[in-house]
């Protein structure tokens, strides 16, 4: 071969692994992009990516009321209310269902039903070619935290609220969460100011909001779904775990590295905590300290997000400010 034609393929390679450095560089510090905000006349669709619906029609359409007083148009996914064992419908089915809502273009949202196991069956499966043309809205939380880690890794904001079956038959019992959830929706700015612990951790950060439910960030270790914590600001909450599974969790994604370069953790709910029969000694929030003892990010509890009554909107992927101190936290999410 001529040192020529050597040179030049030396050449071709540096480009190429220059560009690609470069490119993964940019991709990490672009902001992600936001969907468009909801105005009266759109379509909101309801799917049912995870756990089976069954006999809970009525809920489902509570929630779609919820919409169209709204002045929002709704449609509901035609496997909603199948069931394959566990699920609502079988992964095909449920895949089908939110395929078709991320594919049109007139749909500009799409509110998960539920939540309960099943969304990673799918994950796959999904094609977001056409979605990435026409970014929308996809909403939920829990078990729905895996398609909020795909969707931040394709460069996308997503929301983290109350689902369809969240809504009790009086509104007003969950008036904080649903005057959220649609403010967000709608564009309005969003902040919060939580109640003081003395557990927080104090100091003040700037970055985007990430996270979800712990088991399922655990889950998307070593999967292309798992976030990249750098530079951002993580957001946890549980149901119905043991203390030392949470423990366990969290031991597992620092000796991931989740945690090395991450700038400040949100706590939300640990709800319906389980006693194992040896006691774990502590409380849930110290056990998350001792947990991050060695690293120096503010943390804060309190925030009305998770598994509660009170479920605040959160905005995944958007920059936030979170300032915490022991008698306050504040989070202000960037318009």
């Amino acid at each position: 071969m001529s040192k020529k034609r050597i040179l030049l393929m030396l050449c071709c390679t540096i480009f190429f692994f220059g560009n690609n450095t470069v490119f993964a560089q940019d991709k990490t510090e672009t902001k992600l992009i936001q969907p468009a905000y909801l105005k009266a006349g759109d379509t909101v669709a309801i799917v049912a990516p995870s756990g089976v619906l069954r006999h809970r029609s009525e809920e489902v359409n509570r929630a779609k009321k919820l919409l169209e007083s709204w002045k929002l148009h709704v449609v509901i996914g035609k496997n909603v209310y199948s069931q394959a064992d566990h699920f609502a419908g079988t992964d095909q089915e449920r895949c089908e269902d939110f395929q078709i809502a991320l594919d049109d273009p007139k749909i500009k949202a799409i509110w998960s039903a539920r939540g309960g196991y099943g969304t990673v069956r799918i994950l796959d499966k999904l094609d977001y070619t056409k979605f990435l043309e026409h970014p929308k809205w996809v909403i939920g939380y829990s078990d729905i935290t895996a398609l909020h880690n795909q969707i931040h890794n394709l460069g996308v904001q997503t929301l983290h609220a109350i689902m369809g079956v969240s809504l009790p038959e009086n509104l007003s019992d969950i008036e904080a969460s649903i005057t959220t959830f649609k403010n967000t929706l709608f564009g309005k700015p969003l902040s919060y100011t939580l109640k003081g612990s003395p557990f927080n951790r104090e100091g003040a950060v700037k970055g985007p909001l990430v996270g979800g439910n712990l088991t399922l960030l655990h889950t998307m270790l070593g999967s292309k779904e798992s976030l990249d914590t750098s530079g951002k600001i993580l957001f946890i909450e549980e149901i119905g775990e043991y203390k030392y599974h949470i423990d366990r969790m969290l031991q597992s994604l620092k000796r991931a590295g989740y945690f090395d370069n991450c700038k400040g953790v949100v706590v939300g709910g640990m709800s319906r905590m389980r006693k194992n029969t040896t006691l774990w000694g502590t409380s849930v929030e110290q056990l998350i300290l001792d947990a991050l003892s060695e690293y120096d990010f503010p943390i804060a509890f309190n925030m009305p997000a998770g598994h509660e009554k009170d479920n605040r909107a959160l905005i995944l992927g958007r920059e936030m400010s979170l300032k915490v101190e022991k008698s306050k936290s504040t989070l202000v999410f960037d318009e």
